[in-house]
């Protein structure tokens, strides 16, 4: 789960207006489609920085107190000393002031070791009403479309929200959908995929989620982060069957919850459902569980090695 965002808004959004001050296309107002994709499924696999959270500092967009003992870049050493093929970078452990030097920093430290920046992640919600939050929010994403693309990241997962308190989910539905396409229309013009996360919220279902990627426009710069831990229902693998056709990012969790009990996820059964649907890309482990990371991921790499091939 993200760290809650804290808004300092005036400078925040001063430079990153600024920087999103850019034309957009026009997108036909058209229902988001599956991708299509030629070939084989094929895999290559990635880590996300929040499988440390506990451990990394929590710096973006304003420092919080913790007891850091690893850095960004010890992160990205780690998937190296994995032989991973990608790293994920999660927003919220980068430095407040994120300057263009530390993005070049970052992705040449990348490229020295072998990886591909396979994506970054951000907090965002685009259910807000109109306001200054929002304004944040959207300024942000566009933000980060802009550090992704000095990273050479090609894919943002990003998140819907969910229905402010006294709200309607019908009027949240609407905000969101029009964030969506607001910032889709100026990823396009960075070369970068946003990818909505099934995240609670209003996608805590299938049915919530693809209500959503039915409204957008279609674009080859928008479509689903399949995570395959974050449906609860009495049977997550068949609504994961549903979004996988739509999926430009895949995240692996290490459990699933089914009618309501939380245990062991079947790794064949998910990399199955996405070799079904063709899935070609990373496929992203975000390790959550209670025990030492450095000791478990190993071994499940080892694992999703096997199944991938």
């Amino acid at each position: 789960m993200p760290p809650q965002l804290t808004l300092p808004r005036r400078q925040f959004l001063h430079s990153a207006l600024a920087a999103a001050a850019a034309s957009t296309i026009a997108l036909p107002a058209v229902a988001a489609v599956p991708p299509v994709r030629n070939g084989k499924p094929h895999f290559k696999l990635s880590l996300a920085a929040y499988s440390f959270n506990r451990y990394l500092p929590t710096g973006w967009p304003k420092p919080q107190e913790s007891n850091a003992s690893m850095t960004l870049e010890e992160f990205i050493e780690f998937c190296a000393e994995m032989n991973l093929d990608g790293t994920e970078l999660t927003s919220y452990y980068f430095p407040p002031a994120v300057t263009g030097d530390y993005l070049i920093h970052l992705k040449e430290l990348t490229f020295r070791l072998g990886l591909d920046v396979s994506g970054t992640a951000i907090g965002n919600d685009f259910c807000l009403p109109p306001g200054a939050d929002r304004d944040f929010h959207l300024a942000m994403t566009k933000a980060w479309i802009d550090y992704s693309a000095i990273l050479g990241a090609p894919v943002i997962r990003i998140f819907a929200g969910s229905v402010p308190q006294g709200d309607t989910e019908e009027a949240a539905l609407d905000r969101c959908v029009a964030g969506i396409n607001e910032c889709v229309a100026y990823a396009a013009t960075k070369g970068v995929v946003l990818a909505l996360e099934n995240h609670g919220g209003i996608t805590a279902t299938a049915d919530q989620l693809l209500t959503i990627v039915e409204r957008v426009d279609s674009s080859p710069w928008f479509g689903i982060n399949f995570d395959s831990g974050n449906f609860s229902s009495a049977d997550p693998y068949s609504e994961l069957e549903r979004i996988a056709p739509y999926a430009m990012n895949a995240q692996l969790k290490v459990s699933v919850t089914a009618a309501g009990q939380r245990q062991p996820a079947d790794f064949g059964r998910i990399v199955n459902i996405l070799k079904q649907a063709g899935y070609r890309g990373y496929l992203v482990l975000e390790y959550e569980e209670s025990d030492e990371p450095r000791e478990r991921i190993p071994v499940i790499l080892d694992q999703l090695r096997e199944l991938i091939v």
